[in-house]
């Protein structure tokens, strides 16, 4: 009797996957009042608009109101308790851009006890997908691996194609995204990338850790660096980009890289869209309408600041 391949293992393995998670996400009736939450961050070095310890952009907060959801901050220096209690309220999770420290930061361990327990609810078919842009990319990729494979690349204000690898056109991801619009993504310079680190395919490809738990869905060069800029898990509902969709529809400030025409827009709203689809499928709750209420970031007013900041917008937590 003949032994399957590795690489006919690994069909089989995507195959029973993506069976799994279609079986998860449709077992039960949509929820059509996603709330999700947004993991803040230690505020940025000299930040003379800063309040208190943290901070959200208010650009990850809208992307996800345009699409549907409501949001809860969740702040960092919280106990694991805490966060036990506000993941069995929430419906996803994103984790947003920025410049923190993937292995020693307050966000980095609440990002852990978050994948931890997102693992955990798929593993018991409690569907709860989990978003990363830019650093949550980055950090979703420390996290699997379990080590920081990052390496510097020439992207800092940018915009570019994807180069979509033959899974995006299946992936659960762009498989619904009008094909003009993967068109578009294939070949016009409209991903806004602001990162100075990327998790390069030869990284990727030599981690076996990376390698079983992501897909590939698009890559970038930056003249000398092939790097990730799309992927998705293959048995979990685990979606991350290195570039920012959501710039451009909620941020303004005059740099290289940051795209505002239609067909950009069009892209920020079917990413988010895809995502609160996604959250649709968790029931999770509170516990009461009035616990839900007090945890919404509609309790929390935003700091404009000002029209040349990388953030327009920014809601700041103690």
């Amino acid at each position: 009797m003949c032994r399957p391949t590795a690489a006919l293992c690994a069909v089989l393995s995507a195959c029973l996957c993506a069976a799994h998670l279609c079986a998860a996400g449709t077992s039960q009736r949509l929820n059509h009042r996603p709330v999700i939450g947004v993991l803040a961050q230690e505020n940025l070095p000299g930040d003379p608009f800063a309040r208190g310890s943290s901070y959200i952009a208010v650009s990850y907060v809208k992307y996800l109101e345009g699409a549907g959801a409501r949001v809860v901050p969740i702040r960092i220096n919280c106990t694991e308790e805490e966060y036990a209690n506000t993941f069995s309220s929430i419906n996803g999770l994103l984790l947003q851009g920025g410049e923190v420290d993937l292995q020693t930061s307050q966000f980095s361990r609440a990002a852990r006890i978050f994948y931890r327990l997102a693992l955990k609810a798929n593993d018991a078919n409690d569907y709860f997908p989990i978003w990363g842009t830019c650093q949550g990319l980055q950090q979703l990729s420390v996290l699997t691996a379990n080590t920081n494979l990052l390496t510097l690349t020439d992207t800092m204000a940018v915009a570019l194609p994807l180069t979509l690898t033959p899974a995006a056109q299946s992936s659960r991801l762009f498989r619904s995204f009008p094909k003009d619009l993967l068109q578009s993504l294939a070949q016009e310079n409209i991903t806004s990338n602001f990162h100075s680190w990327s998790l390069s395919l030869q990284n990727y490809s030599q981690n076996g850790k990376l390698k079983r738990f992501y897909k590939v869905l698009s890559t970038n060069n930056d003249g000398k660096e092939e790097f990730i800029s799309t992927m998705e898990a293959y048995c979990y509902p685990f979606y991350a980009v290195q570039w920012h969709p959501e710039k451009s529809c909620y941020e303004w400030v005059d740099k290289p890289g940051l795209i505002h025409s239609t067909t950009a827009a069009a892209i920020c709203f079917y990413t988010g869209s895809f995502f609160v689809s996604e959250a649709m499928k968790n029931q999770h709750h509170f516990s009461s309408p009035k616990e839900e209420d007090r945890a919404l970031i509609y309790n929390f007013s935003p700091v404009y600041r000002g029209a040349e900041a990388i953030f327009a917008h920014n809601y700041y937590f103690d």
